[in-house]
């Protein structure tokens, strides 16, 4: 209510420029009574005392009056009735005046009432909101038809919802889908019994979809599983399980998108994968993780081996609006722009200045793990001779976590990054750990700021404030490494709009196109063919030209896409695409 406050200050000084007040102004208020009677003592004695001048005035002219007549009785008739004329219209002037003055007091008064008369009404109302959120069950209620859903805020806090992504479509797959095979030199036992067919070399329709619009979909490039968001909040998954990473309450893989039923009384909005664990972020920015738990990536507080059902993270920094996964580590983002991190500490991957080793006994090298969130407060900037200054006002917007690396950025556009620094990763130009997120000195200055960052297993990516697509670190196992953000000249002047990384190939959402690469071997995760299973060179996939893709996301050997449907020519294109059962 800050601009009611304009309009009567104006009134006060137009008030106060005009001729004093003589009326006395009766003051009514029933909110502040005391205030009120103040304001008008203060007029009362103002008017008081100008009467008081005035007829000192009057007695001064009647003295020089009757000077003039013992001098000249002519002319005293005269001034005597150019007095009475003169005082008539001064009094009449001043009669004039405090009338106009006192009605502005009285409007500024009543606005004044009236202002507070509003004030408390809000703030009543706020207090009604208040107490009839806290009033109401914990539990979400959620319309499958019109995705509406209720859930109580905590007591004596405000509502608080997280942004969910507006892109919803249709999701295409190409890769492995032999879960079991997937990351390994050799087959286990399962993929030994198994009868199943070999990857799938082009982009395919899913079977157990058809009819779901997906909102988002998350793997990682240590992942085989999947998490799947629909149109409506719920969750999916389908993958590898053996650490219950798939939060479906056992260690059986699935081969279908199955629905994970603890989490179907929540709308979800976000998820992140691990090597074997999983975090999910519902609309309320509250967090649940599930799956492998041994070095504390779950933030359970605990090092319990694996947790199969979703647990709720205990977290009292505020909600929780963005998440992300390592290969055993994890971190989370509050509305605040504070990072927290928890997991592994191994090459100073949580960002705390310290890579957590210690010898047990038998000089058994060991991890001190964080098992709870843990705030990320140091961001540094070191120079060429190796002077360190810290980074202030730093707010993390976005954040990408590769196997052992993460990459972050601030509301200022500036990007961050720590961990393991072999091949070049972070950015820095050299290949040292980092264990607090160091400033990123090829992004700072005048529009050289990042949009977005992507991490992969050895190599990291980001959208620059102007476009063009940058990338350190290594793809090719056996070629040279880029020690820091290098411009990739062929998507100059190219629209990018989404990157997702690998283990070792990455995909680039540009344009109405699709563009991959990678080095061999590959499972089809590029979705050329068969003839053109690896490259190292971007290429376009020819027949996803004019399907509008909206983002993407790699594991381990595979890619997901989410493609437009918006309209009917959306969906004649993805027509042409081939239904995969499994």
């Amino acid at each position: 209510m800050a601009t009611t406050e304009k309009r009567p200050l104006e009134r006060e000084a137009q008030a106060s420029s005009d001729t004093p007040v003589e009326k006395k102004v009766k003051v009514v208020d029933t909110c502040d009574s005391d205030d009120k009677q103040n304001d008008g003592d203060v007029i009362e004695n103002g008017a008081a005392s100008d009467t008081k001048l005035q007829e000192e005035s009057a007695e001064n002219q009647k003295k020089h009056t009757d000077s003039n007549e013992s001098n000249n009785g002519a002319l005293q008739s005269e001034e005597s009735c150019e007095s009475e004329k003169q005082d008539n219209f001064e009094n009449s002037a001043n009669e004039s005046l405090n009338d106009k003055a006192s009605e502005e007091v009285s409007n500024k008064l009543t606005e004044r009432e009236q202002e507070e008369a509003t004030n408390g009404k809000e703030q009543d109302g706020e207090a009604a909101v208040a107490l009839d959120e806290s009033s109401r069950d914990s539990t979400i209620s959620t319309g499958s038809a019109s995705g509406a859903n209720t859930q109580t805020a905590p007591e004596g806090k405000k509502r608080f919802r997280v942004p969910q992504s507006e892109h919803i479509g249709v999701l295409l797959l190409a890769g492995q889908h032999n879960w079991d095979m997937c990351g390994r030199h050799r087959n286990s036992k399962c993929a030994e019994r198994s009868s199943e067919k070999g990857p799938l070399w082009t982009f395919h329709r899913i079977k157990d979809l058809e009819g779901i619009r997906v909102r988002r979909v998350v793997s990682h490039c240590t992942a085989a599983h999947t998490i799947i968001i629909t149109e409506e909040g719920k969750t999916m998954a389908w993958g590898r399980n053996e650490k219950g990473q798939l939060g479906v309450g056992d260690t059986v893989r699935r081969d279908h998108p199955t629905m994970i039923e603890d989490l179907k009384d929540f709308r979800v909005v976000d998820a992140a994968c691990g090597r074997s664990h999983t975090l999910v972020l519902t609309d309320r920015g509250s967090v649940f993780t599930f799956g492998e738990n041994k070095m504390g990536q779950l933030g359970l507080g605990n090092q319990h081996p694996v947790i199969h059902t979703p647990s709720k993270i205990t977290f009292k920094e505020g909600p929780v609006v963005k998440v992300a996964c390592g290969a055993e580590f994890s971190m989370i983002i509050t509305n605040r722009g504070c990072l927290y991190s928890f997991g592994c500490p191994e090459y100073g991957q949580l960002g705390n200045n310290t890579d957590g080793k210690y010898f047990a006994h038998n000089n058994r090298l060991t991890f001190n793990c964080e098992l709870l969130p843990i705030r990320v407060s140091i961001f540094i900037e070191k120079t060429k001779e190796g002077l360190i200054s810290p980074v202030d006002n730093v707010f993390i917007t976005d954040i990408a976590c590769g196997t052992n690396h993460t990459i972050a950025t601030d509301s200022q556009k500036r990007a961050f990054s720590w961990g393991f620094g072999g091949y070049g990763r972070l950015g820095h130009a050299e290949p040292k750990d980092e264990f607090v997120p160091r400033l990123i000195k090829a992004f700072d200055g005048l529009n050289r700021g990042v949009k977005k960052v992507f991490a992969g297993s050895i190599f990291s990516l980001a959208i620059g404030e102007l476009g063009g697509l940058f990338l350190w670190g290594q793809t090719k196992r056996a070629g040279d490494a880029n020690m820091y953000p290098k411009p990739v000249q062929d998507f100059h002047g190219w629209d990018v709009r989404d990157v997702a990384c690998g283990n070792s190939s990455l995909v680039v959402v540009a344009e109405d196109t699709l563009v991959t690469w990678g080095p061999s071997p590959t499972f089809g995760e590029l979705g050329h063919g068969e003839r053109l299973k690896s490259t190292s060179k971007p290429m376009e996939v020819s027949y996803m030209e004019g399907v509008h893709i909206h983002t993407a996301s790699c594991g381990i050997c595979h890619t997901l896409l989410i493609a437009k449907d918006d309209t009917e020519e959306d969906r004649q294109k993805l027509e042409k695409f081939a239904v995969f059962e499994p």
